[in-house]
């Protein structure tokens, strides 16, 4: 496994306009000059966090899907963030992890934010998203989810003796109101996991005036910040070292002695 190379895009979102995020998303994309190998985009990067879902989704061959399809073929890169999606006449906040290829996952947000209606408007998901590249596990999650640690929990895998992901991520439209919770909740999900973690938030005010200050983060398994940025648009790229992660592990080797436990469909 070795090391990986990722971009974190803090930005404003055009209320609704999925046109016009798309355009900008592919300015910014466009503007990063070094070598990057993963870019992660916001929760509803298209549109916002919107409650119009029946008005705003698109399918798995809508527009905001194939634009991530070019982009990544174009760039040789993965793009991963959430859109809203319809399928089989439900609603889903839906990440998807964009191949170069024009392959992809999918994870379908399962917390939703109930104060703000999302779940009379969405369906839950009920299966994580572990994709991997480069050697690397990488744990897929979407905003609210953060403040629920048992579905991000590591594990040690018994048929390989090795952590079930090494990097966990949330794309996010996290209010400014409430970034304290967003700060810490970060912090400890990579220590408690024993990973990287990665945050990206939009900044700005949506169409419901609810400003967002971003403080999209990277942290390292330590809980140490490397970096987190507030209120302005940012793109920020990183090498991920594979060496800190097994030096923390190896020397702090925290996941062997967790609980076991399991995971039940909500009822």
């Amino acid at each position: 496994m070795s090391d990986l190379k990722v971009t974190l895009i803090q930005s404003q979102l055009h209320w609704e306009d999925r046109e016009a995020n798309l355009r900008m998303f592919d300015e910014k994309i466009n503007s990063i000059t070094e070598r990057t190998e993963v870019v992660f985009l916001p929760e509803m990067f298209s549109t916002g966090f919107s409650m119009k879902s029946a008005q705003l989704a698109e399918t798995m061959d809508g527009t905001a899907v194939q634009w991530m399809k070019r982009k990544a073929a174009e760039k040789n890169i993965i793009i991963t963030g959430s859109l809203i999606i319809e399928e089989q006449g439900e609603y889903l906040n839906r990440l998807i992890w964009m191949l170069p290829n024009g392959t992809y996952g999918t994870y379908d947000k399962r917390h939703l934010f109930g104060y703000a209606g999302e779940n009379e408007h969405y369906t839950p998901g009920n299966k994580r998203l572990i994709a991997q590249v480069k050697g690397w596990k990488i744990n897929l999650n979407i905003c609210y989810d953060m403040r629920f640690p048992v579905w991000a929990r590591n594990t040690i895998q018994a048929d390989t003796n090795e952590a079930a992901y090494d990097l966990l991520v949330y794309v996010a439209n996290w209010p400014e109101r409430r970034k304290t919770a967003w700060t810490t909740l970060l912090q400890a999900r990579a220590i408690e996991n024993q990973c990287f973690a990665i945050g990206v938030n939009r900044v700005g005010n949506d169409g419901n005036n609810i400003y967002h200050s971003g403080e999209t983060s990277l942290i390292d398994p330590m809980g140490e910040i490397i970096y987190r940025k507030s209120h302005d648009e940012d793109v920020f790229t990183y090498t991920l070292q594979r060496e800190r992660l097994d030096e923390v592990r190896k020397n702090i080797p925290f996941l062997k002695d967790a609980d076991a436990f399991t995971i039940l469909p909500k009822g």
